[in-house]
């Protein structure tokens, strides 16, 4: 559902995902001009648990960035840019990497990863956030 925030701005908000967004007061992503800003999604579960399987926590976390690109009529192809930080990058990179390399194709989006102390989500190892361009005509 998009909610304009102004002339410039809409928040995306895929369905069942309110309750949590007014909860902390944010939106999942917010459409300026013709990108889309994506907070950072981490790979919880539907009922708010945290898989300590890192493969099963990875794949959750990209599927988690899905509906949010679909909100605005987008897939994984329209990311131009990934942050994703990491607790203990070094122990996780080559299967974090492999499992994001499901995901992107080549043109491949600019990408930084950062080693972290913490994430605000007990358990979490990893928190993605995007950057999606919207193809102009």
């Amino acid at each position: 559902m998009f909610i304009e925030v102004h002339s410039a701005m809409r928040a995306l908000y895929p369905a069942g995902s309110e309750a949590s967004a007014d909860q902390i007061k944010v939106s999942p992503g917010i459409v300026s001009g013709n990108h889309v800003f994506l907070t950072g999604i981490t790979g919880s579960c539907s009922n708010g648990s945290m898989p300590s399987d890192l493969e099963e926590q990875f794949r959750q976390t990209f599927e988690k960035i899905r509906p949010v690109l679909s909100e605005a009529g987008l897939d994984y192809s329209a990311i131009v840019e990934m942050t994703s930080y990491h607790v203990g990058l070094r122990d996780h990179f080559e299967i974090f990497n492999q499992i994001r390399s499901e995901y992107v194709d080549d043109t491949y989006p600019a990408w930084t990863a950062v080693e972290v102390a913490g994430l605000r989500r007990e358990g979490a190892v990893v928190e993605i956030r995007v950057i999606a361009e919207i193809e102009c005509d």
